[in-house]
Parts: structure tokens; C-alpha cells; sequence
């Protein structure tokens, strides 16, 4: 088969923000967007009561490891496209920590990432300086990864709104967490590594967001942040050939604050 004429491979990343709760939300969104490889974030869920079986009825195997009440992340793999993984890995191999936030597996010659980046509450608190340090253990290990795995896809929820152009108020958010220097200079270091945010690599229409605070009319009114991304590795970027938001679950009832982000890659065949 001829590159031209390889399937598309979709990549996505949707922090669901409780999956007991955002599950039949997942399972219609599947039905209508049959990604290959999805990373969730936020599942709230311990391992014991994931959802198995009803996602491999919905055509979906998963790795996960989960948590109560907070964190939790998972990658759904489409059994129909999908190798199997293998060497799943579960959280940063040099950040020990008990809140599991990341989890990452390879899909033929594909390194797949799912990562939940610590919030980080307020700029000089105790949660920030925690945020800083596991981001810098991220930057370590992904300077790892991307020497190991040349075809490499890190999606999440990065808290991070790495531009003034991904936030509804520039100088509202100004030095504020998500928005600081501090956690932008280390998305800037994680790009200088070899990765493009793949959202930046098409023209895009202003004011597009991934996440809206539940407050407030936030998404009703549109202040929003674009805080999740597909980032792909040089590898991949040629065969980007899409990346978008899609907004459309966030106007359901009882919506994640977050959207999924979706990116497409065409003309490249996964070496098993």
C-alpha cells in the first residue's frame, strides 16, 4: 500500500472531568467521531468500576489508570485501526508521585501520551511550585521519549494556555496560573524539543478555545482558554493534516468544562 493511500489515523485528547459521570457523553461522541487513539483526562474513577465493556461494545479497548474522586487517565485505542499496545507505562519515570497523570503506550512504532498537568491553583502557592517541578519532570522524560520514539503523539490537558491569542482576556489573565511566564517558558522548552502544538499548524479561526469555566456563562459568552493539545513529534508533523476543537459536546447537558481536541494524521503506517 502506498503512503498515499494509508487510512488517516485520528488523535484526540478530551478531559471528560468524571467519566462515571461524562460516560454516555463519551459513547455518543465516539459513535459520531470514531477517533482512533483518544487520551482522557480527569477520570475520577478507580480501575476497579472503568468502564470495559461497555466501551469495547462502542469498538474501544482501553489501558487506564485510574484514582478516586480526582485525577485518572486513560487512552482508548480503536479495535478495528489499532495495534495493541505495549510497554504501557503509567506516570513520569523520574517525578515519583501518587496522583496518576500520565499514561503512555506504543501502538506499532507510535508513542502514544495522555497527560493530566497539575492545575497549579494560584501563581506562588504550594500547588504552583508542584506544578513547576512535575512540569520540569515531564521536560526530562519527554527529551527521553523523543530519542526512544521518533513517531511520538503527547496529548492532554496541560493547564497552559500557551499564547495571549489562547485566552479570551489577555490582560485579565496576565501573569495568572495557566497563563504565567513560568508555566509558558516550560511549554516553549517542551516544543524545543522536537514537538509542534499541532492546533498552530493551520490557520484557525480567533477566539477558539478548549476549556470555559462553569461559571458565570463562561462558555455561553465564549471566555474561554485552549488549555488541550495534540503536540506531535517532528516525525508525525508532515502528516498532520488537520487539527481542531470540537465544541459541540460542551453545549450538552451536564458538560465536561473541556472539549475534545483532534488532530489528523494521513499517509503514515504504523510499523508493528
Amino acid at each position: 500500500m502506498s503512503e498515499s493511500n494509508l487510512p488517516e489515523i485520528k488523535l484526540a485528547t478530551w478531559n471528560v472531568n468524571s467519566l462515571k459521570v461524562r460516560l454516555p457523553h463519551l459513547l455518543q461522541w465516539l459513535e459520531a467521531n470514531p477517533v482512533d487513539l483518544l487520551g482522557l483526562q480527569e477520570l475520577k474513577m478507580t480501575d476497579d468500576v472503568f468502564p470495559v465493556a461497555e466501551l469495547e461494545t462502542a469498538g474501544y479497548g482501553a489501558v487506564f489508570a485510574g484514582q478516586k474522586t480526582y485525577n485518572g487517565v486513560a487512552i482508548l485505542y480503536k479495535l478495528a485501526s489499532m495495534p495493541k499496545p505495549v510497554d504501557v507505562e503509567v506516570n513520569l519515570p523520574c517525578f515519583p508521585d501518587e496522583q496518576k497523570r500520565v499514561i503512555a503506550a506504543t501502538f506499532g512504532d507510535l508513542r502514544f501520551i495522555s497527560a493530566y498537568v497539575v492545575n497549579g491553583s494560584e501563581v506562588g502557592s504550594d500547588k504552583f511550585e508542584y506544578k513547576k517541578a512535575w512540569l520540569d519532570g515531564l521536560l526530562k522524560d519527554c527529551e527521553g521519549w523523543l530519542a526512544k520514539y521518533p513517531k511520538l503523539a503527547l496529548v492532554g490537558d496541560f493547564n497552559i494556555a500557551p499564547e495571549d491569542s489562547d485566552v479570551h482576556d489577555p490582560a485579565a489573565w496576565a501573569g495568572q496560573v495557566l497563563c504565567s511566564e513560568e508555566e509558558r517558558s516550560r511549554f516553549r522548552r517542551l516544543l524545543g524539543f522536537g514537538l509542534k502544538d499541532s492546533f498552530r499548524l493551520f490557520e484557525q479561526a480567533p477566539k477558539t478555545y478548549s476549556w470555559w469555566d462553569y461559571r458565570m456563562l463562561g462558555f455561553q459568552k465564549n471566555k474561554g482558554l485552549r488549555i488541550d493539545h495534540v503536540l506531535l513529534s517532528d516525525a508525525l508533523v508532515p502528516a498532520c493534516t488537520a487539527s481542531v476543537v470540537d465544541r459541540a459536546p460542551r453545549k450538552w447537558e451536564k458538560p465536561s468544562d473541556h472539549a475534545p481536541a483532534i488532530a489528523t494524521i494521513s499517509g503514515v503506517k504504523l510499523i508493528n
